[in-house]
Parts: C-alpha cells; sequence; structure tokens
C-alpha cells in the first residue's frame, strides 16, 4: 500500500492559501499530523477522502490517482471527522447497520462485523442505547468503528479525541494502536500525547506548510543539548518569556522552575539539562518556524 500526497495546494478567497504545495508519502504504519488550529490539517484530511478537490497536484493511491479510482478507493477508505456528525435518534446498532450499508458492506456480514466493533471499542453495553445519550467518548469510539466497518486499508482520523478527558483519551488511544494492523492510518491533532507513542512518522504542519516529516525519534534527537530548566525569580520568568521560548513554569523551592527550549541569556552553569520530549520539538518547530531560532 502506497498513498502519495503529490503538490497539494489549497486556497480560499477569505482564508488565502490553506495548503501550500503539500507532498509526502505513507506506507503501512500509523501517521501523526500534528499542528495549531488553522494549521490547514482538516483541509488536507477532506481531500485525502476526495471530499474536497485541490487547487493543484493530486493524490496518488498504489500509483493511481484517487478521482480515477472514485468508488474503489473510497472502498478501501475509513475516515471519522472532527465533527460528531451523528444521527441523535438512533440506537448505536441501528446507525452502524446504516453505515455499514452506505459502506455497502454485505449484509450477511455486518451483523458479525458490528458485533466485533462494539466489543472491540467497548460499547457492547451501550449497542441498544440512542446515540443521544451517549457521552463524548462514546460517541468518539461509535465514530471510529463506523470508519473501520469496511476493514480499510487506509484510515483517516480529525482529532479523535477532542474534548475528552485523559481517561477516555488514553482508551481511544489504545484503540487506535490496536486497529493499525496492516493499514495506513493518519492521526490529525493538535495534542502530541495524542500522537507521541503510537506514531511511526511524525509530520509537522504550520500555517498551510509542510515542516518536518520525520521518525519520532530523530525529531527529538534535533533538540539534543537545546532543552533546559532553570530556577527563576517572578521577575526572571517576566524576562525569559521575553526573549526565550518556555514550555512550563513549576513552582518549586527558591522560585519557578522553568523549562526554556533553545537558547537564552542565562549562563550554562545555572542550566540543569534535560532530555527533549516530542512536545519540546512542536513548540520549537510550529511555534517557532522551521529550524533553529536566534533568542
Amino acid at each position: 500500500m502506497l498513498l502519495e500526497i503529490q503538490d497539494i495546494s489549497k486556497s480560499y478567497s477569505k482564508k488565502g492559501t490553506v495548503l501550500d504545495h503539500i507532498s509526502f508519502q505513507m506506507r503501512e504504519g500509523i501517521y501523526g499530523l500534528l499542528g495549531p488550529n488553522g494549521a490547514g490539517k482538516t483541509t488536507l484530511m477532506n481531500i485525502m477522502t476526495a471530499n474536497l478537490q485541490p487547487d493543484g497536484g493530486c493524490v496518488m493511491y498504489n500509483g493511481e490517482d484517487i478521482k480515477k479510482q472514485g468508488k474503489q478507493y473510497r472502498a478501501s477508505l475509513g475516515y471519522a471527522p472532527q465533527q460528531q456528525w451523528l444521527y441523535d435518534d438512533f440506537r448505536v446498532t441501528e446507525y452502524l447497520h446504516y453505515m455499514a450499508s452506505l459502506k455497502n458492506v454485505p449484509r450477511r456480514e455486518q451483523r458479525t462485523r458490528i458485533d466485533e466493533l462494539l466489543e472491540q471499542m467497548n460499547l457492547e453495553y451501550a449497542r441498544h442505547q440512542k446515540i443521544k445519550t451517549l457521552s463524548g467518548g462514546m460517541k468518539q469510539r461509535l465514530l471510529i468503528a463506523q470508519a473501520l466497518l469496511n476493514d480499510p486499508e487506509v484510515l483517516l482520523l480529525d482529532e479523535p479525541t477532542a474534548g475528552l478527558d485523559p481517561k477516555e483519551r488514553i482508551r481511544i488511544r489504545n484503540l487506535i494502536s490496536e486497529s493499525a494492523q496492516k493499514r495506513i492510518v493518519m492521526i490529525a491533532t493538535h495534542v502530541v500525547q495524542d500522537v507521541e507513542c503510537i506514531s511511526n512518522e511524525i509530520l509537522l504542519m504550520r500555517s498551510g506548510k509542510l515542516i518536518a516529516m520525520d521518525w519520532p525519534e530523530n525529531l527529538i534527537q534535533e533538540l539534543e543539548g537545546l532543552v533546559y530548566t532553570v530556577i527563576a525569580t517572578k521577575q526572571g520568568v517576566t524576562r525569559l518569556q521575553q526573549c526565550a521560548l518556555i514550555s512550563n513554569v513549576y513552582l518549586a523551592a527558591g522560585g519557578f522552575e522553568v523549562r526554556v527550549i533553545g537558547d537564552s541569556p542565562v549562563p550554562k552553569q545555572k542550566r540543569r539539562m534535560e532530555t527533549p520530549t516530542l512536545e519540546d520539538v512542536y513548540l520549537y518547530r510550529v511555534t517557532m518556524g522551521t529550524g533553529p531560532v536566534a533568542f
């Protein structure tokens, strides 16, 4: 399996350029698409699902343009959108049977497939409940279940944990990881924790541009020697905020413990070097730009 995004561009009259010549390739595995709100993640996913046409470029699946493949491509696709587009008065199983029919899942296979997914998504106990009675986390799991009904080769998930509590986020993250065998999975999010432990590769987007794509460990290695903590007074924290990228501030004995990314006027003997994380990379590359920053 090979999904290729080739020089995709998209603009709107009011928003301007939303996607600026995006290109990358994906094979089997999990890909984390990280970027702040407005970076262009949802627009990119809408183009990858053929719900939106690009102004330039194309999406190729196994060497052929998805526009030419049409139904054949859509049959291999599973998509869970960011918005919870659900039918409140449907019961859980009614909704899944309806979506299975739309996806051309043979009727004789629907019940078995739905039962499997309800168990996998921990929704078996809610099979007869109306969707409007479900919690936010249950609705998200239901969205993922419908995306998996046709056993897709390509699974696209847009902000699958948006608005959920930490326990539900972990549950859904684990479900995605378990569902990722022998398929291409892309998770679009602005929450680093959703993808840092399960992604084979990370894509970083900023203002419609793809600024990095690499293994998480390679991205993290770029920040070796550039992340440290320092103890500062309240006034010192204010001064650091003016000249350095700060990721966290904690109250500590003797003042505030400040986590700094990059260089700053703090003398090296007062720094305690830290192991970089993917969140540090995200803040450094997405907040500050595509390369080293001079403070």
